[in-house]
């Protein structure tokens, strides 16, 4: 019986000896935010120990934008040190030239799965990735706290300010002087974008880059949507936050120091194991509307499995991806983690619905959450991503306001697109 091993790229550079000749060894780089990493070796060694092959798990930065640099960086020059990689939702067409067509080896099934998810992996009639889970951003907060102040969860983005004051306040009056009232993703990273996305969008501030190619960020509801929250910052949001990712607002969250928290569903199960501080206080909900007259929104995301074509043991490594994105692998990983599963039939389980009852309840938020506009602007998303988060960053952190820096990321992304075409 195999075993599956963590490793480094490094330690892959320099070769691994003492294999067995007979088997195919695969290499995977998963994720390692919550349990990801611990819940990709479990399957990874059943896998292993079904057929007989090698597994081993190569660790990836967490953050997402030093991921896809080192993945650009290991297909980019024909390496085949990593056979299976966990690619962001955005992914897939920046990466596609260098990953296999999945279909010949899926057995059809792609039907199972969310059709609009198997659309955005399928590049040029390729399905160049298998959907593992998906995400959309989801607002949890501490209902007990809300009771205790005889509160409602909010349903606009003032509710929450006025809310988050009135207990931050009152909490640090009883002695908590570490209570904040709102926590959130606002490093300068790519979980930058998807935060703002969904503040813009609840304003009706557009999609940055709209489905017909054009820059829309410089409206007056995106602007009122990042002015409003900047005004927050140092008031009901640390200052700190300026430099949180998923992890690190879950930190602060879970440990009881703060309302609320923006945050993916793989928090959840986190917060409800027996050592969590918050276990069994917290409820979670669809994102706040940006007004009476806005909606809720929350950015798509989630993660598939891809396969290098520089790949030595391609078929086994296609075997691995199909294992690892199953029914009763996904079902395991929702029960175990809270990871949102990318096959419908799931959200009907009851096994599935008794560990996460959110799945049932906010079935839509999931199932219409708001693609980034990484479609449209094709290969040139990431910088796309990357000058958006950077605008938002500088507002947050007090460089000026939303209206300026707007109307220079505007003029910025129509240089990307001088004619409104996007390649």
């Amino acid at each position: 019986m195999r075993k599956s091993t963590t490793t480094t790229l490094l330690a892959l550079a320099l070769g691994l000896a003492g294999m067995n000749a007979h088997a195919a060894l695969v290499r995977i780089a998963c994720g390692a935010t919550g349990q990801e990493l611990e819940l990709c070796k479990q399957s990874a060694d059943e896998w292993a120990k079904k057929t007989g092959n090698e597994v081993q798990v190569v660790s990836t930065p967490n953050d997402s934008n030093e991921r896809l640099a080192l993945y650009q960086q290991i297909l980019g020059s024909g390496s085949d040190k990593v056979d299976v990689l966990q690619i962001d939702v955005v992914w897939s067409g920046l990466l596609a030239s260098h990953l296999i067509d999945l279909k010949p080896y899926s057995k059809g099934v792609e039907k199972d799965h969310f059709p609009s998810i198997i659309a955005n992996n399928t590049v040029g009639g390729k399905l160049v990735g298998i959907p593992w889970f998906t995400d959309a951003g989801l607002l949890y907060y501490r209902k007990d706290l809300l009771e205790k102040y005889n509160l409602k969860p909010p349903q606009t983005w003032d509710d929450l300010a006025t809310d988050a004051k009135k207990v931050q306040d009152g909490e640090r009056a009883a002695g908590n002087d570490k209570m904040w009232g709102f926590v959130f993703q606002g490093r300068a990273y790519e979980g930058l974008t998807c935060d703002a996305l969904e503040w813009i969008t609840s304003y009706k501030g557009g999609a940055i880059v709209e489905r017909d190619g054009k820059v829309s960020i410089n409206n007056p509801g995106a602007i009122k949507a990042i002015d409003t929250i900047a005004k927050w910052m140092g008031n009901i949001v640390p200052k700190a936050a300026l430099n949180y990712g998923e992890e690190e607002a879950r930190g602060v969250f879970q440990s009881g120091n703060a309302v609320f928290m923006r945050n993916w569903p793989y928090a959840w199960a986190l917060a409800q194991k027996d050592e969590s501080p918050v276990k069994g206080k917290v409820g979670i909900m669809a994102l706040p509307k940006g007004g009476a007259d806005g909606r809720n929104a929350a950015t798509l995301g989630g993660w598939q499995l891809a396969v290098s074509k520089y790949s030595k043991n391609a078929k086994a490594a296609a075997d691995l991806a199909m294992y690892l994105t199953s029914q009763p692998v996904q079902k395991m990983r929702a029960i175990s983690g809270a990871y949102n599963p990318t096959l419908p039939a799931l959200y009907k389980d009851p096994d599935v619905l008794k560990a996460n009852p959110f799945m049932g309840d906010l079935y839509t938020t999931f199932t219409s959450a708001v693609p980034r506009p990484s479609t449209v602007t094709a290969s040139k998303y990431n910088q796309v991503s990357n000058q958006f988060w950077n605008a938002t960053h500088d507002v947050l952190s007090g460089n000026g306001d939303a209206a300026a820096a707007y109307k220079q990321l505007e003029q910025s992304l129509k240089r990307l697109a001088p004619s409104g075409t996007w390649k």
